[in-house]
């Protein structure tokens, strides 16, 4: 079976997030914050710079488009681009916390609650269909989460909040009409820079002199960011968020293979049950995912 480009855009997106200790490890002596300053405004300064060399006439023709928009409709689609910002913004700084100060398996959790997160935001705000396999699949996956909570109840706030900030941004995009996603990415990072800007002077720490620092930003800003979140868009665009959100389950699957081969983090019996639950909800879903457009066809 081919597999249609806006799922494989989508499964890309998240085989490179579960690799995304590689990029935040190496700086763990750093504060959260100071890699959430640097990976923000490096992105934003290479989106500007590249839409303003080699996007003129798609940034002139997204304007116009925007001036035609009846004012409701502008009014709407400014507060949609500001709040999926906010949204990510708090996403990101939580993820870094929790990635780098509590634990690789603490944040691959995070990841296991949003797809569920995200089924149900879509279910409710954007009316999303599901049938009775990937419910199913949806349940098993919330029984695996469960188990995963239990004895760690300290976590759990923290990767609720990282899984609840990004399953709205998600949610929101769906939400967001015909606009270039080069350029709603661009404006979501700008907007988040802008928003970060001014606490800079407060919050940062002593600016670093490493060149591996700026090495890591470098390769976070462009290979764990600005690469699978235009896959992520672009995937948005011919899939449903209900689906996406599923395919969340490869970025913790990942971290959780790596947080047990490589970083050597304890694992216990119960761990390994439960990501074999999602792994098995993840096949459920997607089994379901197939057997509808069948139906379609």
């Amino acid at each position: 079976m081919k597999l249609p480009k806006h799922y494989l855009a989508a499964v890309t997106a998240f085989i490179i997030w579960g690799f995304f200790s590689f990029g935040l490890k190496p700086l763990h002596e750093y504060p959260s914050l100071d890699i959430l300053f640097y990976r923000v405004f490096t992105c934003a300064v290479l989106m500007i710079v590249f839409n303003f060399l080699f996007r003129r006439k798609i940034l002139l023709e997204n304007k116009q488009d925007f001036l035609k928009m009846p004012k409701p409709e502008r009014k709407n689609l400014i507060f949609l681009i500001v709040g999926s910002s906010l949204l990510l913004c708090a996403n990101w700084f939580f993820f870094i916390y929790v990635m780098n100060h509590i634990s690789v398996k603490a944040a691959s959790f995070a990841y296991l609650v949003c797809p569920i997160l995200t089924t149900v935001f879509a279910y409710f705000i954007l009316k999303e269909k599901l049938t009775k396999v990937q419910w199913a699949a949806v349940f098993l996956s919330i029984t695996s989460c469960v188990l995963l909570s239990y004895n760690n109840a300290n976590d759990i706030i923290y990767s609720l909040i990282v899984a609840a900030t990004y399953a709205l941004y998600l949610v929101l995009q769906k939400r967001i009409g015909a606009i270039d996603r080069f350029l709603l990415l661009t404006l979501q990072i700008s907007i988040t820079a802008l928003i970060l800007l001014p606490f800079y002077p407060f919050y940062s720490g002593t600016v670093p002199t490493s060149t591996t620092f700026y090495s890591y930003i470098l390769i976070i800003a462009v290979v764990y960011t600005i690469i699978p979140m235009l896959l992520n868009l672009f995937a948005l665009k011919g899939i449903n968020s209900s689906t996406v959100g599923i395919l969340i389950y490869l970025n913790p699957l990942i971290a959780f293979t790596l947080a047990i081969v490589y970083y050597k983090e304890d694992i216990t019996l119960t761990q390994i049950l439960a990501y074999s639950l999602i792994f098995v909800s993840i096949v459920i879903f997607n089994i379901g995912s197939y057997l509808k457009m069948k139906q379609i066809k």
